[in-house]
């Protein structure tokens, strides 16, 4: 009799351990209807499933951030420049405060839209985990106008300048990165209209800024000075590297010089009839107000022909397309790379 009972009650505690384990609970209702647990007036919520819980997350992340979708595609390079721009402390320096910076930081450090969370995570016992990513829309439209604010600050800082910074380079750097912090303010802007909600104040788009940018180089002259030049061809292959960002290289009054010396020489080479001709280049872009050497540049050639003048033409030629390449190159590879000075 013992035996049974004892029999009877070990059956009985693994029926009871069985069913209390939480490998086997119900489904959430979440998992076959996220609205009916987060609903849709104060959530954007989406799941995901798959055999590893990882998976399952990243799903369901993904599925969240296809109610986006278009709006986070359109905007990536816009996301990704910004990012850029953080992450090397470009903007520390424009940011009112360390909460503001800590809050700018945060956002670039995160691929995937602020304010979302994998809220819950059911294994199915079997071989399936199913997540929920929920997005709180309060919480989120706080998160981004937070952002959109002390983007804001960023870029009125950058465009509160003095007149002489207005017509330098300087001023040009300040528009163009205010044109990236607005371009992420249209994002974030984008996103807030997707959550019903209004953005904090007025938010310009970043083409506003780039615009104020080339209006300021056309006013920016450059002063070519070529020394040795051969009808002005020298003189011509630079300036169009600079006429290709919009700047005046026509004029003899400017803070930024480029001082250029060509140099030809005949060069004789032994058991060949043919002439040739070496040409150098040497350049060196200067800010004069501050003394400051920008871009230097150096280029030489030898080149030949049955006569001398048709072998310097072919040099000359030569030195006129590598211009065009390797310096305009050059130039706008050191455009794009200046900071803003405060």
């Amino acid at each position: 009799m013992l035996k049974r009972i004892f029999v009877l009650s070990v059956l009985v505690f693994l029926f009871v351990s069985c069913a209390s384990s939480p490998g086997i609970r119900p489904a959430p209702a979440w998992v076959n209807s996220v609205e009916a647990v987060y609903p849709r007036a104060q959530y954007i919520a989406a799941t995901g499933y798959a055999t590893s819980r990882s998976a399952a997350e990243n799903n369901a992340l993904a599925a969240l951030a296809s109610y986006f979708g278009q709006t986070i595609e359109v905007e990536r390079n816009a996301i990704s420049m910004y990012q850029q721009a953080v992450v090397n402390g470009v903007t520390d320096v424009w940011v009112n405060s360390a909460e503001m910076r800590n809050e700018i930081r945060t956002s670039a450090a995160i691929d995937n839209l602020m304010g979302v969370e994998i809220r819950e995570v059911w294994f199915d016992s079997r071989d399936t985990y199913y997540a929920v990513a929920v997005m709180e829309k309060a919480r989120a439209v706080r998160i981004y106008n937070d952002l959109i604010n002390a983007n804001q600050s960023i870029i009125s800082n950058l465009v509160d300048m003095t007149s002489a910074v207005e017509g330098s380079l300087d001023g040009v750097v300040r528009l163009r990165l205010a044109a990236v912090v607005a371009d992420m303010n249209i994002f974030y802007r984008n996103i807030l209209r997707l959550l019903d909600a209004p953005a904090a104040g007025t938010v310009n788009a970043g083409s506003y800024y780039r615009l104020e940018a080339q209006n300021i180089i056309s006013t920016i002259p450059i002063n070519i000075r070529v020394a040795n030049d051969r009808n002005g061809r020298i003189y011509g292959a630079f300036a169009r590297c600079f006429a290709d960002w919009g700047f005046d290289a026509s004029s003899a009054n400017s803070r930024y010089v480029l001082n250029v010396n060509i140099a030809m020489s005949q060069v004789n080479l032994a058991n060949d009839q043919n002439y040739f001709s070496r040409i150098e280049v040497s350049a060196v872009l200067t800010d004069t107000a501050t003394g400051t050497v920008l871009l230097p540049y150096n280029f030489n050639t030898r080149e030949g022909h049955t006569s001398l003048i048709d072998a310097e033409n072919r040099a000359i030629a030569i030195a006129e397309r590598a211009i065009n390449e390797e310096f305009g190159g050059l130039l706008s590879d050191y455009l794009n790379s200046l900071s803003p000075v405060n």
